[in-house]
């Protein structure tokens, strides 16, 4: 992988990662389109997927702040019950990657095909979500958050947006536009980092190897990710309280054909 491969890789994940378009999925076509794959691409797949952690610290660090001083209260409040929404959320994604990790990991190595078919999936929740109008809710409830923890789980699929697949079913649930994207970004952080770690851990064992790849490749990646999550973070959450997501569905819709097309003549 030289630069410039790493710059778009790094521009793709950024992006892709908080708009509803599927950052595993474009991540995926352009590994396949640059050839880049095993350990090489592992390790950029960590550095770039924690350079987007970082970039919502610093998009959304009011926030985290807030619910950081919430809990050193000691007492039951609005902030102890958002972050209780938020673990009640990673049960069922912590389930997947602890139960059916080498099932997934098969899944990333099938091809495009399957990228095509989930994107069709969440070009598909995307409009769904869009024309749906069910009745308003003030709070996300643990039902709810628990819910869209499950959507969090399906999206582990390459081309199944996972902030396509929670805000969806957050909106299909009622809740409000305005919150939604915020709890969305929140509640990735402890799984991408929880299996940024699991990674450095095997690589560390010996089980997975981290080589193949340059410092400077590495590097203009992670800032790549990194500076265009920050944007994408912002931009994102503005769009999903104009409730614009249905032109997201259409660009998905189109990819998934592109794909799907170009998999049955070649």
């Amino acid at each position: 992988m030289d630069w410039i491969q790493a710059l778009i890789l790094g521009l793709l994940q950024g992006l892709t990662e908080y708009l509803p378009v599927s950052s595993s999925g474009h991540l995926a076509i352009g590994s396949y389109l640059f050839g880049i794959e095993g350990e090489e691409n592992l390790a950029f797949t960590v550095a770039v997927h924690v350079a987007t952690v970082l970039s919502t610290f610093v998009i959304l660090w009011s926030e985290i702040e807030w619910l950081i001083r919430g809990i050193f209260k000691g007492k039951m409040n609005a902030e102890t019950r958002y972050m209780l929404n938020i673990i009640v959320s990673m049960i069922p994604v912590g389930v997947v990657g602890v139960f059916f990790k080498d099932q997934v990991e098969a899944v990333f190595g099938s091809g495009l095909f399957i990228v095509g078919i989930m994107l069709l999936v969440t070009a598909a929740l995307l409009t769904f979500s869009y024309y749906a109008k069910p009745r308003q809710k003030e709070h996300i409830s643990m039902l709810d958050a628990f819910i869209i923890g499950l959507a969090q789980a399906c999206a582990v699929m390459p081309g199944l947006s996972r902030s396509g697949s929670t805000i969806a079913t957050g909106l299909l649930l009622g809740n409000k536009k305005e919150s939604l994207a915020q709890f969305s970004f929140l509640m990735v952080i402890p799984p991408i980092l929880g299996e940024a770690l699991l990674d450095v851990v095997k690589g560390l064992k010996g089980e997975e190897t981290f080589g193949g790849i340059d410092a400077l490749p590495l590097t203009v990646g992670f800032l790549a990710a990194f500076l265009s999550g920050c944007l994408a973070c912002k931009w994102m959450i503005n769009i999903v309280k104009k409730g614009k997501l249905i032109y997201f569905g259409i660009y998905c819709a189109i990819v998934a054909v592109i794909i799907l097309v170009c998999n049955q003549l070649g």
